[in-house]
């Protein structure tokens, strides 16, 4: 297997299980992960938040860690890269509205790289125009955004993941083991034990 270089696109309030866990994990296996975040350098944070299900009608928000970040956004060059990940979280509120990152986002996509996105993850792609006619799975929250975008969203149980083409997606951290996997799977990572 050959490592890969993976793109994180993240914010402040990014949530902070569905950075920290892939960032990690997918080193684990000897991909390079570089993070990065708009107007943001190497070696500055962002916040992150924890959503967590406790039987409330929505998800609960907590304060989370400060996740370094490893590259700059302002160098950031989509043919750099075999993959991309966007977290969810309250981050891709507000990152929807760079159209940077929107071209980002539609560059991944034209040249059919993977992209992983999870739960909020979803308003990127909706923004970025790359969800027409295509399945998504996402927060539930979530699912106009995807419909508005013409793409069709997939309710699935929050521990659950699917794939179509080159867009794996989850509706929630929950999903890890089963999105991390699925994303390996596009990226050609075998791991043996």
């Amino acid at each position: 297997m050959s490592a890969k270089n993976i793109l994180m696109l993240v914010g402040d309030y990014v949530e902070d299980y569905e950075t920290m866990v892939p960032f990690q994990a997918l080193q684990m296996v000897g991909h390079k992960v570089i993070a990065v975040c708009p107007g943001k350098q190497a070696g500055e944070s962002v916040r992150t938040a924890i959503h967590d299900f406790e039987g409330e009608q929505t998800y609960s928000e907590k304060p989370g860690h400060h996740f370094a970040l490893n590259g700059d956004f302002a160098t950031v060059c989509a043919e750099d890269f075999d993959a991309l990940v966007i977290p969810g979280g309250r981050a891709p509120e507000y990152l929807r509205l760079d159209e940077q990152v929107l071209a980002l986002v539609r560059a991944f996509d034209a040249a059919a790289k993977p992209i992983a996105a999870v739960c909020h993850g979803a308003q990127l792609l909706a923004a970025a125009g790359v969800l027409k006619g295509r399945q998504c799975s996402a927060y539930p929250a979530c699912a106009p955004e995807v419909r508005l975008a013409g793409g069709e969203y997939v309710d699935i149980p929050a521990d659950q993941a699917m794939v179509q083409g080159n867009l794996v997606s989850a509706p929630a951290w929950p999903a890890h083991p089963q999105w991390l996997a699925l994303f390996l799977q596009l990226l050609g990572t075998r791991i043996q034990l």
